[in-house]
């Protein structure tokens, strides 16, 4: 008899980077947003408090702060991207027991950032799953429109010939898994207990354990966990089929 596993036929895995691949209490995401604030008090020479505001304030309305210092002072994208994430990865380990998981899950894994390829395969190359991936797809890819707008989706989707019902999503802002799941993919919420900014938009907080959301199937603080279990349903629904 078949065991029940709502990932059964899923052969596309989609992960998103920051505070998803590695843990948000490790506070790297905190150097990339300080860094964000310096950039735009050095570039636009205003003073750190407004700096600071500004940059609040684009992400709230633009949905990421490049796309507002694009839109509103025409900045280099990558002037600003090879700023931000010029940070220190000393807090972010090798991860053996997350590589496992991601190892064994069958068909293609996939990165989905808001940020740039560099910073991504640093990030992952540090967490030691750098060659488990088929692909990243970043905002340059996504034409610097970020999650959650419909359009880096839809290119995301087109660059890689994704089919969503055969897909799953794994991101910890769970604004960023409404058109996956709209899309029909099975989606994944990467919740933590670590401390946010008392100044980020109420409407782009990640999630704490305890929150839910109807467009949200599944709901994990521990990723390395979730996706060992559920590698571990996965053989044992197979070997059933035998």
């Amino acid at each position: 008899m078949r065991n029940s596993n709502p990932f059964q036929g899923i052969d596309t895995w989609i992960f998103d980077l920051d505070n998803t691949l590695y843990p948000a209490d490790c506070h790297l995401f905190r150097q990339i947003d300080q860094r964000m604030s310096v950039f735009i008090q050095e570039r636009l020479e205003v003073e750190a408090g407004h700096a600071r505001f500004l940059q609040k304030d684009w992400y709230a309305r633009h949905g990421t702060t490049l796309a507002g210092l694009m839109a509103e002072h025409d900045v280099a994208p990558q002037d600003f991207l090879e700023y931000v994430h010029d940070i220190d990865l000393s807090d972010v380990g090798h991860n053996a027991e997350l590589r496992e998981a991601i190892s064994r899950l069958p068909g293609r894994r996939l990165i989905f950032t808001n940020g740039s390829v560099r910073h991504a395969e640093n990030v992952a190359g540090k967490i030691g799953i750098l060659d488990l991936f088929d692909g990243v797809f970043d905002i340059e890819a996504g034409d610097y429109q970020p999650k959650p707008h419909a359009p880096a989706y839809d290119r995301f989707i087109g660059h890689f010939d994704v089919t969503p019902e055969r897909s799953a999503f794994f991101e910890d802002m769970p604004q960023n898994l409404q058109v996956p799941y709209e899309a029909g993919m099975r989606t994944v919420l990467v919740q933590s207990a670590a401390e946010w900014f008392d100044d980020e938009p109420e409407d782009k907080r990640p999630s704490k354990p305890g929150e839910t959301y109807p467009h949200v199937h599944h709901v994990t603080d521990d990723l390395t966990g979730f996706l060992g279990n559920l590698t571990t349903r996965a053989l044992a629904d197979t070997e059933e089929d035998t």
